[in-house]
């Protein structure tokens, strides 16, 4: 639900406020996205830290990409940009696990 000014005009919402009317249920031990082993991270792989809209993905210190899936948006993004290079495995998570959007 939006705030309202004094004069009853709708207040814009910034989108990590959005992001945080969501709920995630984590499956513990089974990431519902996955990293495949890479001696140097691809050009995709490193352009998931960018594009991935809910940031869950990193370089860590040893210039390593690393996948934090804990609050994925599940919208495919990182699938669709690795289908080529087959980067990582993506799957739903199972039933009842992940995201629960909430809209309004």
């Amino acid at each position: 639900m939006s705030a309202k000014k004094a004069n009853g005009e709708a207040v814009p919402q910034k989108i990590e406020e959005k992001l945080y009317q969501n709920r995630y249920l984590v499956d513990a031990g089974r990431p519902h996205v996955r990293i495949r082993e890479y001696a140097e991270p691809s050009a995709e792989l490193r352009r998931l830290v960018n594009v991935c809209p809910a940031g869950c993905y990193a370089i860590n210190e040893q210039g390593k990409v690393e996948v934090m899936p804990d609050g994925c948006m599940e919208c495919g993004t990182c699938r669709v940009l690795t289908a080529e290079s087959g980067d990582i495995e993506w799957n739903y998570p199972r039933g009842g696990y992940g995201v629960s959007f909430k809209f309004g």
